[in-house]
C-alpha cells in the first residue's frame, strides 16, 4: 500500500499537457497494473514524486516497469495493511512512470506523470500485482460559456485564498495561472486545498467540468470563511496581547511614579497576598475575569479611598472560602449509632431514622448533600439531634435561625453599594467551617415571613434545590458557588407553614414529646450534669430523688419538651447557691471552699420550697366530670395537648349553635356536623324531640380561648358532648377520645396519634377512642408511651356513644 507525499514549496509540482490528447492517440493500455492509495486520491494533469515501500506495491511497480511503464493510482475506502479488490474505489488515475530510483532501504522512489481518470471495468488477477480492465473517462463540456464563467471564478477566489494563506506557494499560483483547461484547474485546486479524501473521491468520479468545477468553488468558499476565522481569531490574540504589555508597562510606569512622589504603594504586600491565593485557586471564565478585575482595582487604589476597604473586604472573604475543597465520607455506622445513644436518651425511631439515612449516604459512598427537616414541639431536642447528625459524620457544625426573618438579604447577602454589605449566612457558614460539605442547621423555617424586602422561603429554596445550588449566586459575593455537597437540617414546630416547595425537597422526621418518666432520665442523665457545670457546682455535688424528679414533671413542667424542666432545676440550684453564699457571707473563705465536700440532697420538699405553688396541679387537669362535658385529643406546634369540651343549653326563641374559645373554620365546619347529627340520633332515639332543638341554643366552649384552635380531630368529642348534655349523663372517667366525624356518622381517620397519645399519658388517661383507621399507627408509639393506656378503635360514632356510657 503506497501514500502520496507530501510537497514542499520547493518540490516540482509542474504540469502535464498529457490530459489534452485522446486515450487512443496515446496508446494507453486495456489494462493496468494498480496501485491502491493510502491517504489522499492524486489527480490527473501533474508531475509528482510517489514513494513506495511496501513489497506488494514494489512488485506492482517492477511489473508495470517492466511492460508499458503504465500504472493505475485506485484510493482505498479505507486503510489497510493487505487490502483486496473490494477494498477499493472504482475510479482511479493512470500515470505513466518517468523515472524509478531504488533506495539502500529497499523502497522505490518514483517520479511519475499522471494522465488521465479511468474506471475499472474487471478485476483481472486480484494477487499481487493486481491487474484490472479499465476503461478511460476523459472530460466532457469543456467548452460551455459556464465552465469559461467558472474557471474565472475560480482563479479570482483562489488569488484571494493565497493572499491570506502563506501555505498556499507562489510556485502553486504561478502553475494555476499557466493551466489551460478547465478540468485541469478544477483538479489541481482540489490536490493543494485541505479537503476530506471522500470528497476528493467524489471530485475524481466527477467528469462533467462544470459539475467538478462547481464542487470545487464551494470547498473554496469554505475555506475563506475558515481563513476569515482564522485572521479574526489571531487579530482578537494580538490585540490582548498587546493589551496585557500595555498594562504591564503602565503598572511599571505608576510604580516609579509612586516611588518618586515617595507614595509607594502600602498596600502591595496584601495585593500579592490576594493575587497568590487567588491563582491558587485556578480559577476559569467569569470567576477569573471578576477577581482580575478587583486585583486590578485593588492595586491601583489608595488606601484612603473610600472604597479601599469595600474591595479589600471582598478580596478576603473570596480567599476565605473553600473554593477547592474536596468533600470525604469519613465516617462509620457503629460509631453514629454509639454517638446517638449517648447524646440522645428515647428517640428510638427517630435515631433509626438517622442511622437508615446514614447507612444508605455510605453504600453509595455519596457525598452529595441533603436537606433534612426535624419537626417537633420546642425543648424535644431538634437543636442537638442536629449537632449529633454532625458528629455521627465528623462534619465541622454550622447553625443559624431564620424566625421572624423578613428580608432575603439574611440568606443572600446584601448588595456590595450598601455601606456596611455582608454576606449571607450560607456563605458566611461555609467561610466559618472551611469546607464545601458542613452541616448547617437552619432554626425556625416554619416562622419566616415575606415582605417589601423580599421572600426568604423563596431564597431558601434556592439554596436547598439540588437543581439551583449547584450555581448558588450570594448577592454580595456575585460568583457562582457550588452548594450540592452541604448538609442542611431544617428545624420547625409545625410543618403546616412551611412552604410546599421546602417539603418537597426535604427527608422530614418529626419528634414527639416525653412523657413524665423519659423527662426524668433526662433530667438524671443530661440536665443535671449540665446545669452543675453552669452554676460553679462539683460533679455529684446536688442531688434529686427520685420523687423529685417526678414531682418536677408533673407540676411544673408539664410540657411536651425538657426546656421547663431545665429552667426548673437551674432555679433550684441558683437559690441554694443564694441560700449558701448568705449562710457563709462571714466567712474569710471563698463560697466555692465553703461548699466543697457538701452534698446537697433535693427532694419533694425542696422543689416546692424553691420552685413555690405548683404550676399545674391536680386540680388542673382536665376531668369530663359533669354531663356535658368529653375530653379530646389535639395536635398543636407545641405538641399533643388534651381539651375539654364544654356544652349547655338554653332557652332561646332562635335555636342552633354558638360557639366560643376562638376556633378556627375547620373546628367551626366540624363543631356544625357534630351537632346535626347529634340532633338527628337523638330524634331517633327518642332522646329529645325537635320541639326542643327549636326553643334551645347549644353554646360549646373550649376553654383556654387565647389558644387559636383548629383541625379535623375534634368531631367525635363535639358529638358525645352533645348527646351527654341531651341525655343529662356524663361520660366514663379518665377517658379521652379523637377522630373526625362525617354527616353520615363515620369515624375519620387523625393525624398526629403519638403526641396526642403522650398528651394522655401526662393527663393520666386510661382509656383513648381511635378511628379504627389509624390502628396501625399504634405500632409507631413506644410501649412505654402505650403502657397503661387502653385504645378503642371505632368505625362509627354509635360505637363511641354506646361506649362512652
Amino acid at each position: 500500500m503506497s501514500k502520496k507525499d507530501k510537497l514542499t514549496d520547493n518540490e516540482d509540482l509542474s504540469i502535464s499537457d498529457s490530459t489534452t490528447l485522446m486515450p487512443q492517440e496515446m496508446n494507453l493500455p486495456d489494462k493496468l497494473c494498480l496501485l491502491p492509495l493510502g491517504g489522499i486520491p492524486i489527480f490527473p494533469g501533474i508531475f509528482t514524486p510517489f514513494m513506495v515501500n511496501s513489497n506488494d506495491d514494489i512488485k506492482t511497480i517492477e511489473e508495470a516497469y517492466k511492460g508499458d511503464g503504465y500504472v493505475g493510482f485506485v484510493l482505498l475506502k479505507e486503510d489497510k495493511k493487505n487490502p483486496s479488490a473490494a477494498d477499493l474505489y472504482k475510479v482511479g488515475t493512470a500515470a505513466r512512470i518517468i523515472k524509478k530510483t531504488n533506495l539502500p532501504d529497499g523502497a522505490v522512489n518514483l517520479f511519475v506523470s499522471t494522465i488521465i481518470r479511468f474506471r475499472i471495468k474487471k478485476i483481472l488477477s486480484s494477487e499481487s500485482p493486481m491487474v484490472a480492465a479499465v476503461e478511460y473517462l476523459p472530460d466532457t463540456g469543456e467548452n460551455s460559456f459556464e465552465v469559461k464563467a467558472l474557471t474565472r471564478a475560480l482563479i479570482s477566489e483562489m488569488r484571494e485564498i493565497g493572499e491570506a494563506n502563506a501555505l498556499v506557494s507562489e510556485e502553486m499560483r504561478m502553475n494555476l495561472n499557466n493551466i489551460n483547461h478547465p478540468g485541469k484547474i478544477a483538479d489541481f485546486i482540489t490536490s493543494i486545498l485541505n479537503i476530506e479524501k471522500t470528497e476528493q473521491q467524489k471530485i475524481l468520479e466527477t467528469v462533467d467540468v462544470r459539475k467538478r468545477m462547481e464542487k470545487v468553488l464551494v470547498f473554496i468558499k469554505k475555506e475563506q470563511e475558515i481563513l476569515r476565522v482564522q485572521k479574526k481569531i489571531q487579530t482578537e490574540l494580538n490585540e490582548k496581547i498587546e493589551k496585557n504589555q500595555r498594562e504591564y508597562f503602565l503598572r511599571e510606569e505608576m510604580k516609579s511614579i509612586q516611588e518618586e512622589l515617595g507614595v509607594g504603594n502600602s498596600h502591595a504586600g496584601e495585593y500579592q497576598k490576594f493575587k497568590s491565593k487567588i491563582d491558587s485557586f485556578k480559577f476559569e471564565g467569569e470567576i477569573k475575569e471578576t477577581l482580575d478585575s478587583e486585583l486590578d482595582k485593588f492595586q491601583m487604589m489608595d488606601s484612603h479611598d473610600p472604597d479601599y476597604n469595600n474591595i479589600r473586604s471582598y478580596l478576603e472573604l473570596v480567599c476565605s472560602l473553600p473554593w477547592n475543597d474536596e468533600p470525604v465520607e469519613d465516617y462509620n455506622i457503629e460509631n453514629a449509632e454509639k454517638i446517638l445513644e449517648k447524646d440522645h436518651y428515647g428517640l428510638e425511631d427517630v435515631k433509626k431514622r438517622i442511622l437508615e439515612y446514614l447507612a444508605v449516604r455510605k453504600l453509595k459512598n455519596d457525598g452529595k448533600g441533603a436537606v433534612l427537616i426535624l419537626c417537633g414541639p420546642p425543648g424535644v431536642g431538634k437543636t442537638s439531634v442536629g449537632r449529633s447528625i454532625a458528629n455521627c459524620m465528623n462534619k465541622p457544625f454550622y447553625r443559624f435561625s431564620v424566625g421572624g426573618e423578613h428580608d432575603q438579604a439574611k440568606i443572600k447577602g446584601f448588595l456590595r453599594t450598601y455601606i456596611g454589605a455582608q454576606p449571607g449566612q450560607i456563605i458566611e457558614g461555609l467561610k466559618l467551617s472551611k469546607t464545601k460539605a458542613p452541616v448547617f442547621m437552619i432554626d425556625e423555617v416554619d416562622k419566616m415571613n415575606a415582605s417589601n424586602q423580599g421572600d426568604p422561603s423563596a431564597a431558601l429554596l434556592e439554596v436547598l434545590d439540588p437543581e439551583q445550588n449547584v450555581t448558588f449566586r450570594d448577592t454580595y459575593l456575585g460568583l457562582p458557588f457550588d452548594l450540592s455537597s452541604v448538609f442542611f437540617i431544617l428545624t420547625a414546630n409545625t410543618l403546616d407553614t412551611i412552604p410546599q416547595p421546602l417539603l418537597d425537597r426535604a427527608e422530614i422526621i418529626e419528634l414527639s414529646g416525653y412523657i413524665d418518666q423519659e423527662k426524668t432520665e433526662i433530667a438524671k442523665k443530661y440536665l443535671l450534669p449540665k446545669i452543675l457545670v453552669k452554676d460553679g457546682f462539683a460533679k455529684n455535688q446536688v442531688k434529686f430523688t427520685k420523687e423529685a424528679y417526678s414531682l418536677i414533671a408533673r407540676e411544673y413542667a408539664r410540657e411536651a419538651g425538657v426546656r421547663n424542666y431545665e429552667k426548673c432545676m437551674d432555679k433550684i440550684l441558683r437559690k441554694i447557691v443564694l441560700e449558701q453564699s448568705q449562710k457563709f457571707k462571714d466567712s474569710k473563705k471563698s463560697l466555692k471552699e465553703n461548699l466543697a465536700g457538701n452534698t446537697f440532697i433535693i427532694g419533694e420538699p425542696e422543689v416546692r420550697k424553691y420552685l413555690g405553688k405548683s404550676v399545674f396541679d391536680e386540680s388542673q387537669i382536665k376531668k369530663a366530670d359533669i354531663p356535658g362535658t368529653a375530653i379530646g385529643l389535639a395536635w398543636t406546634s407545641m405538641g399533643g395537648d388534651t381539651l375539654l369540651l364544654e356544652s349547655i343549653a338554653y332557652r332561646s326563641e332562635k335555636g342552633g349553635l354558638q360557639l366560643t374559645g376562638q376556633m378556627g373554620d375547620v373546628m367551626k365546619e366540624s363543631a356544625q356536623i357534630a351537632l346535626n347529627w347529634s340532633k338527628q340520633y337523638a330524634i331517633a332515639k327518642g332522646i329529645k324531640d325537635s320541639s326542643w332543638f327549636e326553643e334551645n341554643t347549644i353554646h360549646l366552649h373550649i376553654p383556654e380561648g387565647a389558644t387559636p384552635k383548629d383541625g379535623p380531630s375534634a368531631g367525635i368529642t363535639m358529638a358525645t358532648t352533645f348527646i351527654s348534655l341531651m341525655k343529662g349523663k356524663k361520660i366514663k372517667p379518665n377517658l379521652a377520645m379523637t377522630g373526625e366525624l362525617s354527616l353520615t356518622g363515620q369515624v375519620l381517620p387523625i393525624g398526629g396519634l403519638r403526641e396526642k397519645t403522650v398528651a394522655a399519658k401526662r393527663n393520666h388517661i386510661k382509656t383513648i377512642l381511635i378511628p379504627k383507621a389509624n390502628e396501625r399507627d399504634l405500632d409507631e408509639i413506644p410501649a412505654h408511651v402505650k403502657n397503661g393506656i387502653r385504645f378503642i378503635p371505632v368505625s362509627r360514632v354509635e360505637e363511641v356513644i354506646d361506649f362512652v356510657f
